[in-house]
């Protein structure tokens, strides 16, 4: 039997244990993202943990304008043929062009001391480790993404899970030995993603999907993935520059103004908001998957049910977790970074809010790609990017380039605000072909982050009162109370949380057996 006959029957069988496997990854993955965030921001302190994402930042956005989107349309034509062996070939060459291009501008800025410049008050060595850095994510991603392609994702979040259990244990090692610093994190990453990497190479080549088989690409073959992933992709290219700019102007101009130690306080309340994106970004490339093979089934109706089904709930689990951030973001701080990160309350408090329409964003997005709808996203994500530009600066400068100097704080209320008006207008534009209501979808943003907001902050207020100054303890308290509430809510709303009567008497059913 071949390995594709080994998935599950139907594919809802297979997409309900695929995410299943992933959402228990990504909670693993919280569990162990709460520890590590305790360690690490402590261990670096503001000034060297603002260097550590100010440069992995940059080099993410940079490599992924040098792979234009391809990965995106790698995915997606890999999910609809897992046998084309010539399109991984061919995927793996462009690689290797990608990684050279990146070493060839960070060596000729050396050379020629631009990075003094591109990358201001950093060390040369340090630029190195974070291309290198930038590298083996994007890699590790598009491996990642190869096993969703060929439905081995059960065995591929089971060696994720493994590598965060083993990563958890060297940091703990690290940090108890004193030698967590900033070059000893980076190796510590690089050791994690060289692990994961050889994981689904074998579990690639165990399952008949080898990924360095050898396969002679013929020029007609050559031309053919060049023209398809031109296609795809060219329409993506002005969005990737334009993205790319406006992302690392943002973190340029933050460590411009404000310097390593604001650069520290955002990268807290990003990596924060990231721990409440967990959940919901289990999703997304299974959900592109299987709009991608609706779609070439032409089946409207089916993608319109997979819409409704799941982006309505994920948008929920996510204001869940991020509305309570934003709320207690002073408790959260404290546990996470301790009193010398307390200047970074607003940018926590406001970036928090982020990975709610990250998550529509995302989702959305696997909706205009699998109906290559690339040119429409284009055209959107241009004037939102190019908009946002002006914002950042004003936002950003100090008052003497008629700025408001807000630094980290400023930044977030950016991202956030810009990420709510992009999410929202593509969302406009596709609902139509798929046939959602738009303002049915506004109307559950509003009911469903309201609440939230509403329940946090009164639960708050509450516990503050009685606990006073036990932050762990009165926290641990708050979420147990706001969780009570929102279940007791839904219950009674199942709209609010993208969920109908019928899904709630399933749960019950579910919970008595």
């Amino acid at each position: 039997m071949k390995a594709r006959d080994k998935v599950p029957p139907t594919a809802a069988d297979s997409f309900h244990k695929r995410y299943l496997y992933k959402l228990t990854t990504n909670f693993v993955g919280l569990l162990i993202g709460l520890v590590s965030q305790t360690i690490i921001p402590r261990s670096l302190g503001p000034g060297a943990y603002g260097d550590f994402n100010y440069l992995t930042g940059f080099f993410g956005q940079l490599i992924t304008f040098l792979e234009l989107n391809t990965s995106t349309g790698y995915f997606t034509m890999l999910s609809k043929n897992p046998k084309d062996s010539g399109l991984v070939r061919f995927y793996m060459s462009f690689g290797v062009l990608v990684c050279l291009s990146v070493f060839f501008i960070v060596g000729a800025s050396h050379i020629t001391s631009l990075h003094k410049y591109i990358w201001p008050g950093e060390q040369i060595g340090f630029i190195y480790l974070a291309a290198v850095y930038g590298l083996f994510t994007w890699t590790t991603q598009i491996f990642g993404q190869m096993t969703d392609a060929y439905g081995l994702t059960v065995a591929a979040e089971k060696s994720k899970m493994f590598q965060r259990v083993f990563g958890l244990c060297i940091l703990l090692l690290l940090f108890m030995s004193g030698r967590l610093n900033l070059t000893g994190f980076f190796l510590y990453n690089y050791a994690l993603f060289i692990f994961l990497l050889a994981a689904f190479i074998f579990i690639m080549q165990r399952s008949d999907f080898p990924l360095f088989k050898k396969t002679e690409l013929t020029a007609e073959q050559i031309r053919h993935y060049v023209r398809t992933s031109y296609a795809y992709s060219h329409p993506l290219f002005v969005i990737g520059l334009t993205g790319m700019l406006a992302s690392i102007l943002d973190i340029w101009l933050l460590q411009v103004f404000s310097g390593s130690v604001e650069q520290g306080f955002f990268g807290l309340s990003n990596q924060i908001g990231a721990m409440c994106f967990l959940f919901t970004g289990a999703m997304t490339p299974l959900l592109m998957r299987e709009f991608s093979i609706v779609h070439a089934e032409n089946d409207t109706g089916r993608m319109k049910v997979l819409f409704e089904r799941y982006i309505p709930l994920m948008v929920s689990i996510a204001a869940f977790f991020s509305c309570f951030v934003s709320v207690n973001a002073e408790k959260v701080i404290y546990i996470f970074g301790g009193r010398q990160y307390s200047a970074a309350f607003w940018a926590v408090a406001v970036m928090a809010f982020f990975p709610i329409h990250q998550t529509y964003g995302q989702l959305v997005a696997s909706a205009y790609f699998a109906m290559g709808k690339t040119a429409l996203y284009r055209n959107i994500g241009v004037i939102i990017s190019a908009a946002g530009v002006p914002v950042s600066f004003f936002l950003i400068a100090s008052p003497k380039y008629f700025g408001v100097g807000a630094g980290a704080m400023g930044l977030a209320i950016k991202m956030v605000a810009i990420n709510i008006i992009s999410v929202n207008i593509l969302l406009f534009y596709i609902s139509k072909p798929i046939g959602i209501s738009f303002t049915s979808y506004l109307r559950h943003q509003a009911l469903c982050i309201g609440f939230m907001i509403v329940t946090a902050s009164v639960t708050a207020l509450i516990v503050n009162h009685i606990m006073k100054d036990r932050i762990v303890i009165g926290f641990l308290i708050s979420g147990v109370i706001y969780t009570f509430a929102a279940c007791v809510f839904v219950f009674y709303v199942p709209f609010a949380a993208g969920l109908k009567k019928d899904d709630i008497q399933k749960i019950l059913k579910m919970l008595r057996r």
